[in-house]
């Protein structure tokens, strides 16, 4: 064959490999509302930079006539390229191929590019639309999903790992992306559970639809198995994309720093009139959120998910942070086993990363009950605890209002080796509300008195001297353990000022082979 010949074998080839399985079946795919596997690499890469690794991989069955039915590729898109000129690794499942059916080959293009993100030090994004273990295979395309999942496990806390779900993930194939850092769904033709309606049905007789069963809303309130939805693929990768500038390249690095045009001493006085007087009326924490973040812009994470807990990424003069807080206006940001949950992860997120805490306080202390009691509260808050505990990035702790109990503990307090702690003068810390204390304090006063105008009186003016001990925050910072009194409206300044202090911040914890988190 002369040379000539060969360039255009190889250009032929590369045009078959492109088209995965055929015009017909991306006709199908599109009809869907959904991408193409190459679609969606163009979307979210830099334009021109994706690198393709393994174009001419097929499988290496040969039952069930599958020899008769090779696809260059094998079902899977892998490769590299740039975002916002920096470099990640990406698989893409081809749902035109065999239905994104994982085959051990299949398998070893995926494990390849993880294996090459930890090499250089680069993030992983996973884009699944599968149907699941290539059944023919049998026991080599679940070989290849347990590959891939110990990649996932060695790859965590060194570089991040995210997951997009655009099409099903059902089976095996989900625990992939349950062992990334960040799992985003599309409300377009996406969902993920263990087993399927069928089996369900079969095995304990419960009729259920798909969406019911793993459909987006099923994960983003209920479950929190994914962090983020969007309405459409195309805004999903563009959210992959927001995401990824908030974080570094790997455990190794910082986030990078963007110029920030939002001056650091920007004075924010509505937030001098945003605690109501009455201690249980609600607000909206986001609300004190976008008054003292770089230009407003908060990419909450879980949104949907426990939301007397918010979590996410935000900036301080161009640097990036992760932000917890109570939100008094769900629950009255009250900590139970999901909200508990949810802040763990996220704190151990940001800590593996490098990533400063910012943790704003407004907490009534734990939710009472069984139905917590009997689902663990007490080793899902002992989960943030831990985290907060463990995590050695600098963290700056304010107290906007209530910090009773043992939630006080849990949301980084000095204890746990926040850095600095900070309080409105709205802060009120104590082991529990004026109400309940004179309750238990007063018990046999109260009970003594039979005039019940004299009693409510009674109950009033120990109430009131209640709160001029424990309803401000004087005496926590009489003993130390809140760093300075601020005002609202300073915040921003504050915080900016002592992530500035912290950026030489140095703190080691024994040397161990790793902690045993309350799981």
């Amino acid at each position: 064959m002369a040379f000539e010949d060969k360039i255009k074998e190889l250009i032929n080839k590369r045009e078959m490999a492109r088209l995965g399985g055929g015009e017909k079946r991306i006709e199908a795919q599109h009809a869907k509302g959904k991408l193409t596997a190459r679609e969606r690499i163009e979307l979210l890469l830099d334009e021109g930079s994706f690198e393709e690794f393994d174009m001419f991989v097929t499988h290496r069955c040969n039952m069930f006539k599958l020899e008769e039915q090779k696809v260059l590729g094998d079902g899977v898109v892998t490769g590299h390229g740039t975002i916002d000129g920096r470099v990640v690794y990406v698989f893409s499942q081809d749902f035109t191929v065999f239905g994104g059916s994982l085959s051990e080959m299949f398998a070893r293009k995926i494990v390849k590019v993880m294996d090459e993100a930890l090499k250089v030090g680069a993030p992983v994004i996973g884009i699944n639309d599968s149907g699941g273990a290539r059944i023919q295979e049998g026991v080599l395309s679940l070989a290849g999903y347990a590959d891939i999942f110990q990649r996932n496990i060695e790859a965590s806390g060194v570089i991040p790992q995210i997951s997009a779900v655009f099409g099903p993930c059902a089976g095996g194939a989900v625990y992939s992306p349950a062992l990334t850092d960040f799992i985003l769904m599309s409300e377009q033709q996406s969902y993920m559970f263990v087993t399927g309606p069928k089996v369900t049905k079969t095995v304990i007789g419960e009729d259920i639809s798909i969406e019911d069963l793993g459909g987006y809303k099923v994960h983003s309130v209920k479950s929190g198995v994914t962090h983020f939805v969007a309405e459409t693929e195309e805004e999903g990768l563009m959210m992959l994309r927001k995401l990824l500038s908030y974080l570094p390249q790997n455990n190794l690095e910082e986030s990078p720093l963007f110029e920030c045009s939002d001056p650091i001493d920007r004075i924010e006085d509505s937030l001098n009139h945003i605690i109501p007087d009455d201690v249980n009326k609600p607000y909206d924490v986001l609300d004190i959120i976008g008054a003292i973040v770089d230009n407003g812009e908060f990419m909450e994470v879980h949104s949907a998910y426990a939301r007397n807990m918010v979590v996410g990424f935000a900036r301080f003069n161009g640097q990036a942070v992760g932000i917890v807080a109570n939100q008094p206006n769900f629950l009255a940001g009250v900590l139970d086993v999901d909200s508990s949950r949810k802040a763990a992860r996220f704190v151990r997120f940001c800590d593996a990363f490098n990533i400063p805490i910012i943790t704003l306080v407004d907490v009534p202390g734990f939710m009472p009950g069984s139905a917590q009691e009997y689902g663990g509260i007490i080793i899902h808050g002992a989960k943030l605890m831990f985290a907060y505990g463990e995590a050695t990035v600098p963290k700056i702790t304010i107290t906007l209002r209530k910090s009773y109990g043992g939630a006080h503990d849990v949301m980084a307090c000095k204890q746990l080796k926040a850095d600095l702690n900070y309080a409105w003068p709205s802060a009120e810390i104590a082991v529990m509300g004026a109400s309940g204390a004179v309750q238990i304090l007063n018990a046999k006063e109260i009970k003594n008195i039979e005039d019940p105008n004299e009693q409510a009186q009674f109950v009033v003016d120990k109430e009131e001297e209640y709160r001029k001990y424990f309803a401000n925050p004087y005496q926590a910072a009489q003993f130390g353990f809140i760093d300075d009194v601020i005002e609202p409206r300073n915040t921003r300044f504050r915080i900016i000022r002592g992530l500035s202090l912290l950026q030489t911040k140095k703190e080691t914890r024994p040397p161990k082979k790793h902690g045993n988190i309350p799981l």
